[in-house]
């Protein structure tokens, strides 16, 4: 008599995957977008939290985080990061512009501003360009976790525990990894002059 052939357990990606949950967002889907909310809710509020400090405020800016996300998500790329990164950033990126509108409300309240003059020199504008072309073009020979660890830290203020909290990693491979992308960065960047 044939044995009858076992069928196997294919487990499924976990429904929270955030870069699946984000593609499905940008499809429009308002149920990926809540299981979105309820996987990173809770970090989008601790990052802004610490930036803002307030908790109403912090509250407001991950509601304007998670609409950035509903909007944007057709525009993410994964070949720049993952999905969580990306989230992580915009919620950084809210927190310091709440912390900047509210410092700069807090000038114009009562006080008469100055208007700062500044004189842009068009051979200061073309040097800044082409050192910015260049800063991007090392960057781009880093490998995906030297790059993340990089923009985390150094464009986005956080520090070794947060990027390893961001990314997963365990924080001496954070380290490691930040430390071999910052001598490539220097390395490129001393090429290139």
């Amino acid at each position: 008599m044939a044995s009858e052939p076992t069928l196997r357990l294919v487990h499924a990606r976990e429904p929270n995957d955030v870069d699946l949950l984000v593609g499905k967002v940008a499809r429009g889907d308002t149920g990926a977008f809540e299981r979105l909310y309820d996987a990173l809710g809770a970090s989008v509020y601790g990052v802004a939290r610490r930036v803002v400090r307030d908790p109403n405020r912090a509250e407001d800016v991950a509601q304007e985080v998670f609409l950035d996300v509903w909007r944007k998500a057709p525009s993410f790329d994964r070949a720049r990061g993952s999905a969580k990164t990306w989230i992580m950033t915009i919620a950084h990126r809210r927190a310091v512009d709440a912390v900047r509108r509210n410092e700069t409300q807090k000038r114009y309240d009562g006080h008469a501003v100055v208007e700062e003059v500044g004189h842009d020199e068009p051979a200061d504008t073309v040097l800044r360009t082409e050192e910015h072309q260049e800063v991007r073009g090392c960057l781009e020979s880093l490998t995906e976790l030297q790059l993340e660890s990089v923009q985390l830290a150094y464009f986005n203020g956080y520090t070794y525990n947060e990027v390893a909290t961001i990314l997963e990693k365990p924080l001496p491979t954070i380290k490691t990894r930040m430390r071999d992308g910052l001598i490539r960065l220097r390395d490129c960047l001393e090429a290139t002059r």
